[in-house]
């Protein structure tokens, strides 16, 4: 781990093992359901010596590299979206966080200054169908935990009725903001413009729209899906071992409740994704026992489309700020979180590398490493981008097409599903997205706007 030393924590998981390494990659490379040992061994490069060794990193990462051929073969997938998220008004108080501003900071009788932002219905839906008519086809939101967003207003009527709302259920009314958020069914029946699909809602919304009453998330993601929500984004996830949460966000919902989320959003008929944010006070242990909550949750419903694993930017955040880590992840950290990530996750197909996080040419090197999807082209992107991240925020089908024939692999534009899929020919530029709604094959910002003002 690069970001703290897990002593200091007095953490129980820690990256030790009865296992050898040799005896671990013989059965990664057969093809066997590997053991959170044996994930253990692979992810230290062997927990015999002290730090990463080269010359077994490079196996893991051939081993990893063969068993995403054998998976998905060398198709490079991406698809066409824009972030929308909707407000950064939060008071859990994670510690690895900059998106969010402390929500009373909205409230009308503050005068603080925050720069932060909330977003009415109405202007949700004027973004996304801008996005559509460009071409866009997939819209992904994830936001704070404003105290005035409800499920809807059979909700609003439940939480109002309590006798301290604020205190009880963190609920304030509208009125008391500069800015009225409406509903999550609001947001998302507004983001649903012309058959865009809408990614939205993780547990931790999803438990805060749900807040008051008694509930199950099948039952509110039901309601979303009613509203528009199309499928939901595993994200909130962080690392799912909960002396790891005790600490960098005890005020989000736990291992539990975050898999119980997941399940209800796969009840109600919804996709999701998985995530895992690492690279700060976790050991390589807990990055594996992460991994085996999602692959024992993804044997139970089969609902899991993509394994996105997200490094953690310590810039501009309080786990930072504060000492209680110095950095992120290393490089070789990363291409083997992503090659464990394959290796042991044998029932999720597809593993997505971020430019986002990494920039371009170290997200082509972790497609050689076991990943097999390169994100979105992104018109917006605030969360890394508010806690230090400096790749950009916007990808055109050129650039995908150009980066992807460069590893010799095949570009392939696909929907959030996966299930729709369209191989791109390199030499018929200029490229631009057919699968949506308005998609014509038009660059997606032909002369329309700057992609540096993309999110004004």
């Amino acid at each position: 781990m690069t970001g703290a030393a897990h002593d200091d924590f007095g953490f129980d998981h820690v990256p030790e093992t009865d296992q050898s390494f040799e005896n671990a990659l013989a059965k990664a490379r057969a093809g066997e359901r590997l053991t959170v040992d044996d994930g253990v061994e692979l992810i230290t490069t062997g927990t015999d010596r002290e730090g990463i060794d080269p010359e077994r990193k490079e196996l893991v990462l051939e081993a990893a590299d063969r068993r995403r051929a054998e998976m998905v073969g060398d198709d490079v997938t991406f698809v066409a979206n824009l972030n929308n998220n909707v407000t950064t008004a939060c008071n859990t108080g994670c510690l690895f966080c900059n998106f969010k501003n402390t929500a009373h900071l909205f409230e009308t009788d503050s005068d603080a200054d925050h720069g932060g932002f909330t977003k009415t219905p109405a202007e949700s839906r004027d973004i996304v169908a801008d996005a559509v008519e460009m071409g866009i086809y997939e819209v992904t939101s994830v936001s704070g935990l404003h105290p005035a967003l409800v499920l809807d207003e059979e909700h609003r009527e439940i939480l109002e009725s309590y006798d301290n709302p604020a205190a009880e259920v963190n609920y304030k009314p509208p009125e008391a903001y500069d800015i009225d958020p409406a509903s999550y069914a609001e947001q998302l029946s507004a983001m649903s413009v012309d058959g865009a699909h809408v990614h939205s809602m993780t547990p931790e919304e999803a438990y805060h729209a749900k807040r008051g009453t008694d509930w199950s998330y099948e039952e509110v993601y039901r309601r979303l899906a009613d509203a528009g929500l199309d499928s939901a984004p595993g994200t909130a996830a962080e690392i799912l071992v909960p002396e790891v949460r005790e600490v960098i966000c005890p005020g989000k919902i736990g291992t539990d409740e975050w898999v119980a989320g997941m399940e209800g959003a796969m009840e109600a008929g919804l996709d999701v994704t998985a995530t895992i944010m690492y690279g700060h006070v976790e050991t390589e242990k807990h990055r594996v026992l992460h991994l085996d909550v999602i692959r024992d949750l993804q044997d139970r419903y089969g609902g899991i489309t993509e394994f996105v694993p997200l490094s953690f930017i310590h810039q501009n955040t309080p786990l930072y700020d504060r000492g209680l880590v110095t950095g992120g992840a290393s490089d070789d950290e990363d291409e083997l979180m992503v090659a464990v990530a394959r290796l042991y996750l044998d029932n999720v197909d597809h593993i997505q590398s971020s430019w986002v996080k990494f920039g371009n040419a170290k997200a082509l090197k972790l497609l050689n490493c076991g990943a097999d999807d390169l994100m979105g082209t992104i018109l917006s992107e605030e969360i890394t981008k508010r806690a230090g991240g400096g790749f950009g925020e916007f990808r055109s089908f050129d650039d995908y097409v150009d980066m992807i024939t460069a590893i010799g692999r095949r570009p392939v534009e696909r929907s959030t599903d996966y299930r729709t899929r369209r191989p791109i020919d390199p030499d018929d530029g200029p490229h631009g997205p057919m699968l949506g709604p308005r998609a014509d094959g038009t660059p997606l910002l032909d002369g329309r706007r700057d992609p540096a003002t993309a999110d004004d």
